[in-house]
Order: C-alpha cells, then structure tokens, then sequence
C-alpha cells in the first residue's frame, strides 16, 4: 500500500500502512530524527501492542517511558491529560522527546494534546489500533479532552509528524469496535465521494467479514479523502473542515447527554448522520432517498440510527448551542446537498432539531 502524503508545508507528514516493526522503527527514526527519547503512551487494552512498540524503539536506540491510562472515554480528562504531563516530566522530556500514540481515538486524543502542550509542542507519532482511529482521529492534528459541558472542548491542533496503520491489529478488535469505526467510513462517502459510498453498498459483506483486500482500500481511501481536506483547511479557518464534522453536532450531544462511553463516538456519529439528514430532508435540501441509502446501509453495518428514547431532548439543545461550529448560540449543521457533498448551514430552526430528535 502506497502512503498517503499529507501536504501541508513545514508540518507535512506521511501516513504509512505496513507492518514490520523493524520498518516502523525506522519510519520513527526518519520522522523524529532529532529525538533520542520517546514516550510511549497506551490503554489497558493496547498495553500489550505498545509493549512491542516500545522494543521496536529501543532497537534503534531510542530511550523509552511508557504510560498506561484506563480504557474508554473517560480517560479524555483533565485528571489523565495532568498525569501524561508528569509522566514527561519524569523522564525527563525535553523538546524533542516522541510521543507516541498506540491505541485508539480517545489515546490519540489525549497523548496528542500532552504533546502539544508539554514544552509548547513535542513530536508525535501515531499508531492508531482502531478502524476508527485509522481512519479518522489519527489525521488531522486534533486532540483533546472532554468537559462536563461538551465533547473535546479541551484541545489544540497539533499534527502528527508521522502515522503508522498496522491493518494487522484490527483481526483482534471487538466487532461493536469496528463497525464503530465503520460510520466514519460511511461519512467520507456521503459528504466527499459518492462512488466511495457506492462501493461501500457493494462491499458490505467483504467489508464486515473484514477482507483484507477490502479494509485496505477502505482505510487508504478513508486517510486520503480526509487528507484533501486537512490539505485545504488545516484548522478549520475557511469552513472546509467542518464538512468532516457531519452528524457530530448531534453526536457530541449524544455523547454528553448520554454519558461518556454509553455509546462508542462511531455509534453516536451514525445516529447523527441519520438525524443530520432528515434535518436536511425537512429543509428542502434533499430528497429522502439519500437519507434512506444511509440508513440502509448503517443498518447492515450494524450502528444505531437514532438517540435513546430516554435521553432528555432539551439538553441535547443545549449541548449543541456550545457547539464549535455554533455562532453567538445559533444552531449551524453539516447537511447533505447530494450524495457525496455538503455544506455548513446556519440558523437552522431548533423546532425542526427537536423534531428530528424525538
């Protein structure tokens, strides 16, 4: 598999599939060239994985830390971002200490902000472990942590100098992990590439058995249509990006209303992108084939299609009100025009959100 370039000046970087470690080890070295000291930073359920890649390094002479956090979304906190901290400060980091990421979403997220943060900015290698992670947290540069009030409210932007996809991992991920994942694939369809989402459609059944073949060109595409996004609008300045944010308003509410880790971030995004589309439906945008296509398939995928029923729905509205994409507490969605395009809208009504809701 061919890498995929991530083109942006200075703060360009690749994104690597294989799986020799003996190649990743090098792959870090010409990444991190200056570094001569890593962090390794994992979950309970990547410790092993991490383990490896923590030899990996030390073959070629780097100096190693690791740090393990609990596993699931609550670990995207300011109380794990502040032991990260002085993990780096144990070792002790300087400027050009790695940190690398192995796991999924939520250790990128909060390894990536360590590194952004620690020293105004250390290097950062990603080895994400998830579908999800692959093809989404892991590119792009954003990382964060939770607050009580909202999802990733906490963050910066701070690319990676390197991701390195070891497809290899996903044989051991749990299936409700990997259809997770499965909805941010569906995404890049519906906003960016219809004739990706079409294959999807064609492809359910490989993709679900996890063909190798097929989970090779999904992640590689995936990486590449979110590349040519990141490439036009790295920190979401022009309104590009926010196309890659399409039933995140809903889902980010889900997630908060319901709890972190009542959902899986994949489960919440497909029940969004459901509830992004009626919303468009009741607008005129689009007809209601394009949403029908998208519940079709999410349901072979196995993902939810709408909230719990007893989740409030005002606090929902609230959520979406402190919502990065919101402006001055009114309401703007990703909506679908067609498949495989969107726009940002604004102003929309919060009687048609609850509608959608209900």
């Amino acid at each position: 598999m061919e890498p995929v370039r991530v083109n942006l000046g200075p703060r360009s970087y690749d994104i690597r599939f294989a799986g020799d470690l003996g190649s990743f080890a090098d792959f870090v070295r010409l990444s991190v060239p200056r570094a001569k000291l890593a962090l390794v930073v994992a979950d309970t359920h990547t410790e092993r994985h991490a383990t490896t890649v923590r030899d990996a390094l030390e073959s070629v002479g780097l100096r190693t830390g690791m740090a393990v956090v609990p596993s699931g979304e609550s670990s995207k906190s300011l109380a794990e971002f502040g032991k990260l901290l002085d993990a780096l400060a144990d070792l002790p980091a300087d400027r050009q200490t790695a940190v690398v990421a192995v796991g999924g979403g939520v250790v990128g997220d909060l390894a990536g902000f360590a590194a952004a943060a620690y020293n105004r900015g250390l290097p950062l290698v990603m080895v994400p472990t998830t579908l999800l992670s692959m093809v989404d947290s892991s590119v792009g540069g954003k990382t964060g942590i939770n607050h009580a009030k909202g999802k990733n409210l906490i963050g910066a932007f701070h690319q990676p100098a390197g991701v390195w996809i070891d497809p290899a991992f996903l044989g051991t991920l749990p299936d409700r992990e990997f259809r997770s994942g499965l909805a941010e694939v569906v995404k890049y369809g519906v906003i960016q590439d219809a004739e990706f989402f079409a294959w999807q459609e064609a492809n359910a059944a490989a993709i679900l058995a996890r063909d190798l073949e097929a989970v090779r060109y999904l992640v590689a595409k995936s990486c590449r249509l979110k590349a040519d996004v990141v490439e036009q609008d790295e920190r979401e300045e022009t309104g590009l990006r926010a196309i890659l944010n399409y039933g995140h308003t809903f889902a980010h509410a889900f997630e908060t209303v319901g709890g972190y880790g009542a959902w899986l971030h994949g489960e919440a995004v497909a029940a969004g992108m459901v509830c992004a589309s009626r919303l468009a439906e009741k607008l005129g945008r689009i007809p209601a084939d394009v949403t029908e296509r998208q519940v079709k398939l999410l349901t072979a995928f196995g993902l939810p299609l709408h909230p719990k029923a007893e989740w409030p729905i005002e606090p929902m509205i609230d959520v979406m009100r402190r919502d990065k994409k919101a402006a001055a507490g009114r309401l703007r969605f990703v909506l679908p025009t067609r498949m495989g395009h969107v726009e940002l809208v604004d102003g929309v009504p919060e009687d048609l959100v609850r509608e959608v809701l209900c």
